[in-house]
């Protein structure tokens, strides 16, 4: 048994044979994602990293999970979660206690209309990201 945590600042690992991992160094940088990927690598697609994190600002760059889909769901505030399917944006609009699942392999970028938070079920094996343009 466990204490307990706040999963703003630990995120989990959901891995293979039910395991959940606490992560309580992580952080949403490359450096920290190719260490995530090296460490989980044998979990492979079916493993998911689950936080929720500050929405304060439009993200700055696209990101895709080709490891699968990503659920987001709005706990407060409000945003635009934009996809990039086939070079056309579709805009889904969530408010709080509200929820939406990115496609796997679908560039996703977010639009942040009120500050606020999410809690992300993300399939971070080999995430990718790119810059807005």
């Amino acid at each position: 048994m466990s204490d307990g945590f706040d999963l703003s600042r630990t995120f989990v690992h959901l891995g293979l044979g039910a395991k959940a991992t606490p992560l309580p160094d992580f952080t949403w940088t490359a450096e920290c994602l190719e260490n995530y990927d090296a460490t989980f690598a044998a979990d492979g697609s079916e493993s998911r990293l689950v936080c929720v994190t500050p929405q304060l600002a439009t993200w700055d760059s696209w990101e895709r999970h080709p490891g699968g889909e990503e659920v987001v769901f709005l706990i407060s505030g409000r945003v635009d979660m934009i996809l990039d399917i086939e070079g056309v944006e579709h805009v889904i609009a969530l408010h709080p206690g509200q929820a939406m699942i990115n496609p796997c392999n679908v560039w996703h970028t977010s639009r942040v209309l009120e500050p606020g938070s999410a809690l992300f079920i993300t399939p971070g094996l080999g995430t990718e990201h790119r810059p807005l343009t």
